[in-house]
Order: C-alpha cells, then sequence, then structure tokens
C-alpha cells in the first residue's frame, strides 16, 4: 500500500500537535488544517516536510472543500481523518447568548461535519481500510462535571455522526470511531477558572488530568492496523472515573 495521507484538523493546538506527531512517528504524512496560520508555521519548521500545513476557516464549507481539495492535490489523497477542531465556552445556563451557542455547535459539530462530507470522497478511491476519528468528550456522557449543555450537545452530535458514518460505510472500509476524553491538559484549561479546575481534578481517580500524548497514542492505535475491526464506537478515557 502507498504512503498513508492523514488530515488533523485543530493541527496548531495542543491536542492536535499530539496527534500530528504520533501519526508521524507511524510513518504518516499528515496535512494540518488550522485558523492559525502562525502556529502551522512554526509546527511545519519544527516537523518538516512531511507536515503539510493548509490554513483555513473550518467554520466555512467551501473553504473546508479547497482545503481538502489541494490536499488531495498535493499529497494524492486522504487515508486518516482526525477531527479534532473544537473548543468549549463557558457561560451559564440559561445565560447563554444566541452567538454564542451557534458558534459552539458549528466549531465542535459543523466542522467535522463538513471534513467528513469531503473525506469519504477521497476515501473511497483509496485502497485498504480508512479511518474517520472524531475527538469528542466524556461531557457528552457524564453530567455530574461543569460542563455546559451547548458543549455536551455539540459532542453527543459528533458521536451520532460517527455511528451513522461507521454503518453508512463499513462495506467501504472506512471505519469511524470516536474518542472521548475527560480531563485533558491543553491550553483550553486557561477558560477556567482556578476553583472549576481544581474541582474537576479531583474527581479523577488517579488525582490528575490525563496528558495530549495519552489520547495520542489512542487516536495511533485506531489509525493503524489494530484499528481496522473498530467501527461506530466511542472509546471513552477517563480513568474510570464513571464507573458504578
Amino acid at each position: 500500500m502507498s504512503e498513508r495521507i492523514a488530515i488533523v484538523t485543530g493541527a496548531a493546538g495542543g491536542m492536535g500537535q499530539a496527534f500530528v506527531r504520533a501519526l508521524m512517528a507511524d510513518g504518516v504524512t499528515v496535512a494540518g488544517l488550522d485558523i492559525d496560520q502562525s502556529g502551522l508555521t512554526e509546527l511545519a519548521n519544527t516537523l518538516g516536510e512531511r507536515f503539510f500545513p493548509v490554513p483555513v476557516d473550518l467554520t466555512d464549507a467551501d473553504a473546508v472543500k479547497d482545503a481538502f481539495d489541494l490536499v488531495s492535490e498535493q499529497l494524492g489523497g486522504v487515508d486518516i481523518l482526525v477531527n479534532n477542531a473544537g473548543t468549549c465556552f463557558m457561560s451559564e445556563f440559561p445565560d447563554i447568548p444566541q452567538d454564542e451557542f451557534e458558534r459552539q455547535m458549528t466549531l465542535n459539530f459543523s466542522t467535522a461535519f463538513y471534513c467528513c462530507q469531503n473525506a469519504v470522497p477521497l476515501m473511497l478511491e483509496r485502497e485498504g481500510v480508512k479511518k474517520i476519528i472524531n475527538i469528542s468528550s466524556n461531557g457528552a456522557y457524564n453530567f455530574d462535571v461543569f460542563d455546559p449543555p451547548p458543549y455536551r450537545a455539540s459532542k453527543a452530535a459528533l458521536d451520532s455522526l460517527t455511528k451513522d458514518l461507521a454503518r453508512r460505510y463499513a462495506r467501504d472500509k472506512i471505519c469511524v470511531n470516536s474518542i472521548a476524553p475527560a480531563m485533558t491538559e491543553t491550553p483550553l484549561f486557561g477558560v477556567l477558572s482556578d476553583d472549576v479546575l481544581a474541582k474537576a481534578i479531583a474527581q479523577m481517580p488517579h488525582g490528575h488530568a490525563m496528558q495530549p500524548e495519552q489520547i495520542a497514542g489512542w487516536v495511533s492505535f485506531l489509525a493503524g492496523p489494530m484499528g481496522d475491526v473498530s467501527s461506530g464506537n466511542v472509546f471513552i478515557l477517563n480513568q474510570g472515573r464513571d464507573v458504578r
């Protein structure tokens, strides 16, 4: 099989960088999509020619199509898509402004939807088993933690998309899975107050947040040959916090 090509969205962020590095360590050529052009440039300078930076506003469906067309033209196709781009806004319910609600759903769900729309046709042209890995959140399932309703809803929608596409394209050898981490140490910790962050970490059984590299190990596993037999699953990573 020819060299595998991956697209990682939100590549310039904390989790995204870990995913890019893990896939590249597995011999995958990675196109990084992000609105942060300077972050992508810095990453490209560090990682070398097997990292292909693509600055793009993922909330713009037309721009997403252009980005995928560029990756296909320059790299030859797409075998792996990691939908990682997203964020969490922290306004308290019911005082959530309309624009914040819409922005939350767009960043966490619509961007992944647009990417899947463009990835699937390209994957159908490739040999072997292809992979879509959606980065969800434990917040879609654990209602004891602080996550606001729009954030939970956006991630639950993402997991529903995972299951639909997994069933729809199973015979086309496109495996679609979600990874739903709990507290993971990224720059997004900066949006939380010290008190909220301390309480959330205190709920973790190991007494500390998880690291991006640990989540990246799961991305690597699902993207590799051992992941060929998994599709339509949501992998909840939370140190056993919610086992009852």
